[in-house]
């Protein structure tokens, strides 16, 4: 069963999303972008990003972030300081300093329920309880941070980072 058992507030300075971007039209049967993540593991695509160092605050983690301004966006990448010169073959995007609500989420990868609609709606209630608002057309990240979405417990579940963009504090 998953379940929420952190939820904390943080703060990341100006950085530049580095990855590829997708749509709906990559979707796989399943309605998720496994399959794209699967690529870039397959393919390597990690390599060029880790070899770029990282943003502090955010160690090597990789990530799966998702606006939707005008279509939907997903995003597999990690993040970096602004200016970071971007890999030929890959994309980026700037995203100012603001906070996020982070919720860690606790369940099984291997079955897919710690992914989807249901958790989201947990760590939006969540969030919404500790008394915060998310932003206007908000980045949602799933940050996969090592060890604990690496290294399963002895149930066999992980932690899955889930980060929300909120609304700036002086803006309340």
């Amino acid at each position: 069963m998953v379940e929420i058992i952190k939820v904390y507030r943080e703060s990341l300075p100006s950085l530049r999303l580095i990855g590829k971007r997708y749509t709906d039209r990559d979707r796989d049967v399943n309605g998720g972008f496994g399959n794209k993540w699967g690529e870039w593991f397959e393919k390597g695509y990690f390599r060029a990003l880790e070899e770029l160092g990282s943003l502090p605050e955010n160690g090597d983690a990789y990530l799966g972030c998702m606006r939707c301004v005008g279509e939907f966006e997903y995003w597999i990448g990690m993040f970096f300081p602004e200016e970071t010169p971007v890999p030929d073959g890959y994309m980026y995007v700037d995203i100012p300093s603001g906070d996020l609500g982070t919720c860690w989420i606790r369940g099984r990868e291997d079955n897919g329920e710690i992914y989807g609609q249901e958790p989201h709606e947990m760590c939006i209630s969540k969030i919404k309880e500790a008394g915060w608002q998310l932003s206007e057309d908000p980045w949602f990240i799933e940050r996969y941070n090592c060890p604990r979405f690496t290294t399963p417990d002895e149930k066999g579940k992980v932690i899955l980072d889930y980060c929300i963009y909120l609304k700036d504090k002086k803006l309340l």
